[in-house]
C-alpha cells in the first residue's frame, strides 16, 4: 500500500506498509536528492505525527527516493512556502522555518516507535541530521555522510547534530568530521559506529526489514521504554539516576503484564513468545 502523506498533491512523501506492523516513510523528490524544501518537509512532519498516532505501527523505516537518502538545505532557490507565515517578516519567518526543521528531529526521537534509518545514498548537512535522530541506522554501501555547513561558510552545527553526532561516534571524530566537512563513507561510517551495519544497495530495504521483523517480535512497553530509556541516557545526570529510571521501567512491565511467564513458558515449549500487551 502506497499513499502520499500530504493527501495526494505532491507525492514528495510516501508511506507504504510492507507489514501491517511496519511502515516505510520515503522522501521522494529525486531531482533534488530529497532535500529539505518545505514542500519536502511538512508533508514529511505531518507523516511522523500521523504514524506515531497509528497504533498498528511497531516499526518506522526512513528512506529516500533515487539515489539519495537526503542531501540538506535545498539549493535550488525552490525551496517551496512555509505555512502560517502571512504578515511576517523575514527574520520571523527565519524562525519559524528552523522551528519546523528542529521539530522533525525532535518528532523522530518521541516517537513511540522505533526508527530506523534506511541510508540509500548521500546524507548530506540536514540528511545527516535525520539519520543521527532514528534509533538504528543501516548503510548501503553507495551511501556516505557529511556534516556540510562549515562546507557553506556557515556552521556545521545544526539541527542537533553538535549534540548527536558526538554520543554517536565520540567527541574527536564528531569534532573532526564536522571540522573539516569530509565525507564519512558506510565503510568508515560502520567502523566508528555512525551505522550499525553495510549492506549492498539492493538490500537494503529487505536488511531493515528484517531487523523491523526482530523488533516486532516483542512486547509492545518492552520495545517503548527502551527506546526511551536509551534516549533518556544521553541527557542522564548520573549513573545511579539513570539506572533508577531503568528500574522503573523494568518493574512496570514486570508487575502489569505477564511477558515474564511467558517468555519462559516459550522458551520451555521450544516455541516463539506471544505477548499480548
Amino acid at each position: 500500500m502506497t499513499s502520499d502523506a500530504d493527501g495526494g498533491t505532491e507525492g514528495f512523501v510516501l508511506v507504504d506498509r510492507p507489514r501491517p506492523d511496519v511502515a516505510v516513510v520515503t522522501l521522494n523528490r529525486t531531482e533534488r536528492m530529497n532535500s529539505m524544501a518545505f514542500d519536502v518537509m511538512v508533508p514529511f512532519r505531518d507523516a511522523l505525527r500521523q504514524l506515531g498516532d497509528d497504533n498498528d505501527v511497531r516499526v518506522v523505516i526512513l528512506t529516500g527516493a533515487g539515489r539519495a537518502f537526503c542531501s540538506g538545505a535545498d539549493q535550488s532557490g525552490e525551496r517551496g512556502r512555509m505555512p502560517n507565515i502571512d504578515g511576517l517578516t523575514g527574520v520571523t519567518v527565519a524562525l519559524r522555518a528552523m522551528e519546523l526543521l528542529d521539530d522533525i528531529i525532535v518528532t523522530l526521537r518521541r516517537l513511540h516507535q522505533p526508527v530506523i534509518a534506511a541510508v540509500n545514498g548521500p546524507a548530506i548537512g540536514g540528511g545527516l541530521c535525520l539519520a543521527l535522530a532514528c534509533d538504528v541506522r543501516v548503510a548501503a554501501e553507495s551511501a556516505f555522510f557529511r556534516a556540510a555547513g562549515i562546507n557553506n561558510g556557515l556552521t556545521a552545527s545544526e539541527l542537533g547534530l553538535s549534540y548527536l553526532l558526538p554520543r554517536a561516534v565520540g567527541t574527536s571524530r564528531a569534532a573532526e568530521i564536522m571540522l573539516t566537512g569530509r565525507d564519512v563513507d558506510a565503510v568508515e561510517a560502520a567502523s566508528i559506529g555512525l551505522v550499525s551495519r553495510v549492506v549492498p544497495d539492493d538490500q537494503l530495504l529487505d536488511s531493515c526489514l528484517e531487523t523491523a521483523a526482530d523488533i516486532t517480535r516483542w512486547s509492545r512497553p518492552g520495545v517503548e521504554l527502551t527506546k526511551r530509556t536509551l534516549q533518556d541516557s544521553l541527557d542522564a545526570a548520573s549513573l545511579e539516576q539513570h539506572m533508577h529510571a531503568e528500574g522503573v521501567g523494568q518493574l512496570l512491565v514486570r508487575l502489569m503484564t505477564q511477558n515474564f511467564e511467558e517468555a519462559v513458558a516459550a522458551r520451555k515449549e521450544k516455541r516463539e513468545p506471544k505477548f499480548l500487551d
